[in-house]
């Protein structure tokens, strides 16, 4: 069965438009990612509570939906790097690790989803993320867009870690097509800008406008004041390019500084 769906998908992916058209994020989008605090924390068994695991990501639904976050739009919770077995399925599919995700990625969004939440999730278009765990270069490009569908995510990061400017140039497009031509609205983020240095003509942000809803311009924050005034400083010196980028679907993202 799932090799049918395979077929089927390609096939509607040949004739899928290149334009992104999936109506979402017509405002910036808000809410809760792992990593600046989190990073890539597995140890679950000395560090529970701060782990990479479903229980964090239940804790934030559960402050954003209590806490009145999501009634002021904060209303995405997502997933970051290392959430992943570090071997696929037997079908070639990825997989959340056993151990700290026992209930599986369709019942974390299930949970989100009861709460007027939205789930978003992680991948790497290298042959590993940046923290080593499986990546999603371009033969597997069509198979995790179907995954996260199925899934039922929301949003999807893609990063760039073991990828050249090559494979980026081909692989941001044609995941786009994918996500769209799985029939479910995913809110598209790319990392492609932060690794051409962010600014034209390396980066074509006409192009970026047609493909994701999303993208990161500059480096990573860190946990410090002097990397927020970078990033801040960053934008205001390139601000007459990053503004006319922006609009309705199509966001800058200075990496949680907005």
């Amino acid at each position: 069965v799932w090799e049918r769906l395979v077929l089927v998908f390609a096939s509607a992916l040949s004739v899928a438009t290149l334009a992104l058209d999936n109506g979402l994020m017509r405002t910036p989008p808000m809410g809760w990612l792992a990593w600046e605090r989190f990073r890539c924390d597995i140890d679950c068994e000395h560090d529970p509570k701060n782990c990479i695991s479903e229980n964090l990501f239940i804790d934030m639904a559960d402050r954003l939906s209590e806490d009145g976050w999501r009634e002021l739009g904060y209303v995405y919770v997502n997933i970051d790097d290392c959430w992943s077995s570090m071997e696929r399925d037997k079908q070639g599919r990825l997989q959340p690790d056993p151990k700290r995700f026992p209930g599986g990625i369709h019942k974390l969004a299930r949970y989100m989803h009861d709460r007027g939440l939205k789930l978003g999730i992680y991948g790497d278009m290298g042959t590993h993320t940046c923290g080593g765990y499986p990546g999603t270069p371009m033969d597997k490009i069509m198979i995790d867009a179907l995954t996260f569908a199925e899934w039922e995510v929301d949003m999807f990061k893609y990063d760039g870690c073991y990828s050249n400017a090559t494979e980026q140039e081909q692989g941001y497009p044609f995941m786009s097509k994918a996500l769209n031509a799985t029939g479910r609205p995913i809110g598209y983020s790319c990392s492609w800008p932060a690794y051409q240095g962010g600014l034209p003509p390396k980066v074509n942000y006409t192009q970026l406008g047609e493909i994701c809803n999303l993208w990161r311009n500059y480096g990573d924050i860190q946990d410090s004041w002097d990397s927020v005034l970078s990033i801040i400083d960053w934008v205001f010196e390139n601000q007459d390019v990053l503004i006319s980028a922006a609009g309705p679907g199509r966001w800058n993202d200075p990496d949680m500084v907005s």
